[in-house]
């Protein structure tokens, strides 16, 4: 079972708005609205790719009652808490003209120590060895750094496997913990390791240092230019697809729901990453926070060039 969680969900609210000015009026031309937060991306992009997912979380207020019905008319399942306060919108301001996207994010309603409890409770429930549990995107006012590195630890108390995609100290901490797999982007890495980093041997040589937590395998995104998997004994570099940009937005979620896939049906190495960079590549041709398709994530798959690095 793939079990998703999003402590900190969002309506996604995204705008096109051509030739956008700062201190002037700018008129919509389009607008879309998704469910979002990284972990419910996640458990669109599983659907999408025709397997299944449990989504877990909090929600609140009648923008959570948007997300779970929005949910429930995908047949994504889902178990989310209920907290006071109203779930987050995001805004996503996209300029076809000037193709640039622009993020316009709200923190979402604090949560209290009972919550984090109950939370961890529910995601016990679910886990058992068997699982593939991915947790990612940032975290509610009130909650400890330490509560993704805290949930791998009971994760692997029953035998599942963590996958991570987080920031800064949520990033950190769970590496700490020692996830089956971590995928961060260039600049999380530099945040959490507090470096610069300037070339792809830098990149291998900080993904090395997560491996000596107990990590499993770490994927580092690296946006049009690819991507990079790291094992102990294997390193590969995926080299990008050139495609039609309409959204980067979910980008990253969808890497990760791929990888969790892979995990679960137990692909090759290979396999995971043609799927991976596929999915991906799929879902940027997509507006707002659409999953990238089906159809067009086959079709991508053949076009996967790996070049591998030490093998």
């Amino acid at each position: 079972m793939i079990i998703t969680v999003t402590l900190n969900p969002a309506l996604d609210k995204t705008i096109q708005v051509d030739e956008f000015k700062i201190d002037s009026v700018n008129r919509i031309v389009d607008t879309r609205v998704d469910a979002g937060g990284k972990g419910i991306n996640v458990s669109k992009v599983i659907e999408e790719l025709q397997h299944k997912s449990t989504a877990l979380g909090f929600l609140g207020g009648s923008s959570g009652n948007q997300i779970k019905n929005y949910l429930d008319e995908l047949n994504i399942n889902n178990d989310f808490l209920t907290v006071k306060g109203e779930t987050r919108t995001n805004l996503k301001i996209y300029d076809k003209v000037f193709n640039t996207h622009t993020d316009i994010n709200e923190n979402g309603p604090g949560l209290g120590e009972e919550n984090i409890s109950n939370i961890k409770e529910k995601i016990m429930e679910y886990c058992n060895r068997d699982s593939i549990v991915v947790l990612s995107g940032s975290v509610p006012s009130g909650v400890s750094t330490s509560i993704y590195g805290d949930i791998i630890r009971d994760i692997k108390t029953k035998g599942g496997k963590a996958i991570l995609d987080a920031e800064g100290e949520l990033l950190m901490e769970g590496i700490k913990a020692g996830p089956y797999m971590v995928k961060p982007n260039i600049d999380e890495l530099e945040k959490a390791f507090h470096i610069s980093i300037n070339s792809q041997e830098q990149v291998i040589e900080t993904a090395k240092k997560i491996l000596e937590y107990g990590v499993k395998y770490v994927v580092i995104s690296q946006g049009s230019e690819g991507s990079l998997f790291i094992s102990n004994d294997k390193v590969a570099k995926v080299k990008g697809i050139k495609v039609e940009v309409k959204s980067t937005v979910g980008a990253g979620d969808s890497m990760v729901a791929a990888l969790a896939v892979a995990v679960q049906q137990e692909y090759s190495f290979e396999e995971a990453m043609k799927l991976a960079c596929a999915t991906s590549t799929a879902n940027v041709m997509t507006e707002g926070t659409q999953t990238g398709k089906f159809a067009d994530i086959e079709k991508l798959k053949e076009k996967i060039t790996i070049n591998y690095i030490t093998k």
